[in-house]
């Protein structure tokens, strides 16, 4: 069986109808594992929180889509302490926020690559030969 790593860009569009939100849902529906390190629940929560707050959704959507989020098919395998010094390391090396970089060394340590809608992270990560094949953008599984 294949898998991806989520990260909060894609989990989100599940939750709220954006651009890709389509392929995003096909992950869903898809015979794969799917895994995330349990910050997905912050970064999608300060997602919902900010659409809520520009008024682009209504704040009980957002505790509904948190809720949503929960019963999502997704594993959680790695406790982040666990990939916080290769989280680090990857964003010294990258020059990019940690946040995202826990994505990543969850994607080295269980041998599957991030799916992101977030273009800056992609383009960064594919960028390194080391690396490149431990990112998808989410509109390329379509």
């Amino acid at each position: 069986m294949t898998g991806y790593v989520v990260d909060a860009s894609v989990a989100t569009k599940w939750l709220v109808s954006e651009a890709h939100s389509d392929a995003a849902v096909r992950l869903l529906e898809a015979s794969l594992t799917l895994v995330a390190p349990e910050l997905l629940f912050a970064e999608v929560g300060n997602a919902l929180w900010a659409l809520s707050r520009r008024g682009d959704i209504d704040p009980a959507d957002a505790i509904e889509a948190m809720d949503a989020l929960k019963a999502a098919p997704i594993a959680f395998p790695v406790p982040m302490r666990q990939l916080a010094a290769a989280a680090e390391r990857l964003a010294l090396d990258l020059g990019h926020p940690v946040y995202d970089c826990f994505y990543l060394a969850l994607a080295i340590q269980e041998q599957y690559p991030v799916v992101t809608a977030d273009a800056r992270f992609h383009d960064k990560v594919a960028r390194h030969a080391y690396l490149a094949d431990r990112i998808r953008h989410v509109r390329d599984l379509a």
